[in-house]
């Protein structure tokens, strides 16, 4: 397999499910400003929509979509148990954190990403972002992980989300539960392997 990603993007996520997994793999840096790869190749050849996370499987088939991808990976090693089998409400549950993490916190923090974005706008998703925040807070109150006692694909993502609070200069500490379960997913060996191969700051 071969990821297209960009270091620190959302596709970080999917790099650590790839690490977790034990799963070979290679990676393509993708440029988003100039969507190219590889010594100026053409990044829209990759992927049409022109973001990343893209997964070039064994075949030549592209697969894009993160939760999509993380379902995927999930299912090439059911023994790691990162995700429930198929048909059974614990796989329901973690597929509807991925689609939570997507949708609610994921989108909120893109205007924060965009050069155009006015202020107004900014201060409209921060608020969002915190309000969700405080929801997760309540959630992490008694489990370890975002699902429960079991480490999944969500975690992976939640937290390359939480991760780009220091972009915002968002201060997790109103949120202890949020901020003590990204110090224990940071610190997971292969999350720590992921981000030392794409050049980032490890969590502390």
């Amino acid at each position: 397999m071969k990821l297209y990603y960009t270091p620190g993007a959302c596709a970080t996520s999917v790099h650590i499910a790839l690490c977790e997994l034990d799963i070979p793999h290679q990676l393509e840096a993708v440029d988003l400003k100039t969507h190219t790869y590889a010594d100026g190749k053409d990044y829209y050849q990759i992927n049409p929509k022109g973001y990343v996370p893209a997964l070039e499987l064994d075949d030549g088939q592209i697969l894009t979509e993160l939760p999509a991808l993380m379902q995927y990976l999930a299912d090439q090693k059911p023994e790691a148990n990162m995700l429930a089998p198929t048909g059974t409400i614990d796989r329901i549950k973690i597929v509807s954190w991925l689609t939570f993490i997507g949708m609610e916190l994921h989108r909120s923090f893109t205007p924060f990403f965009r050069p155009d974005t006015v202020e107004a706008w900014k201060q409209a998703a921060r608020g969002q972002i915190e309000r969700r925040l405080k929801y997760l807070n309540e959630e992490l109150a008694d489990r370890s992980y975002i699902g429960g006692e079991q480490y999944t694909v969500a975690d992976p993502y939640l937290f390359t989300i939480l991760n780009w609070s220091g972009h915002i200069g968002l201060d997790l500490a109103p949120w202890p539960n949020v901020a003590s379960y990204r110090l224990r997913v940071g610190a997971r060996p292969k999350v720590q392997e992921a981000m030392r191969i794409e050049g980032l700051p490890l969590v502390s």
